[in-house]
C-alpha cells in the first residue's frame, strides 16, 4: 500500500468508508458520490496506479477482481445486471490513481455511448 494514496488509506481504515467487502487482497466500499442506487468500488489492497500499469504478473489479481465483482453485485441486490467501469489513466478519466472497478446498477442506467 501507498502511504498517501486515498484508496490505500481507505483500505487501511484511516479514512471511514461504507465497507461492502474485505479480504487479504481486496477491499470494496460504496462510492461517496454515487451515480446510481448501487455504486461501489472494488480495489486491490496492493497499490497499482491503473490498469495501464498491469502486466502478466497481475493476472491472478485481475481474475480475482473480475470474479468477485458479480458476486458482490448480487449481494448488493443487482440481480438483473450491472455495469463495471475501469477508468485507466488521466486520458481515460481516472481521478484516483489506484486501480479500481466501479460497480454500478439499480434504477435506470443510461447507455454508456449515445447512439444516433
Amino acid at each position: 500500500m501507498s502511504d498517501n494514496c486515498l484508496f490505500c488509506r481507505i483500505a487501511r481504515g484511516e479514512i471511514p468508508s461504507r465497507k461492502v467487502y474485505e479480504d487479504d487482497d481486496m477491499f470494496a466500499f460504496h462510492d461517496i458520490n454515487p451515480v446510481a442506487p448501487v455504486h461501489f468500488m472494488l480495489i486491490p489492497k496492493h497499490h497499482l496506479v491503473s490498469l495501464v500499469e498491469v502486466d502478466d504478473s497481475h493476472a491472478a489479481l485481475l481474475g480475482k477482481m473480475l470474479t468477485l465483482a458479480p458476486k458482490l453485485a448480487r449481494e448488493q441486490g443487482l440481480e438483473n445486471g450491472f455495469r463495471m467501469v475501469i477508468n485507466s489513466g488521466k486520458g481515460g478519466g481516472q481521478e484516483v490513481f489506484h486501480l479500481h472497478i466501479h460497480i454500478i446498477g439499480g434504477g435506470n442506467i443510461p447507455p454508456m455511448v449515445k447512439r444516433s
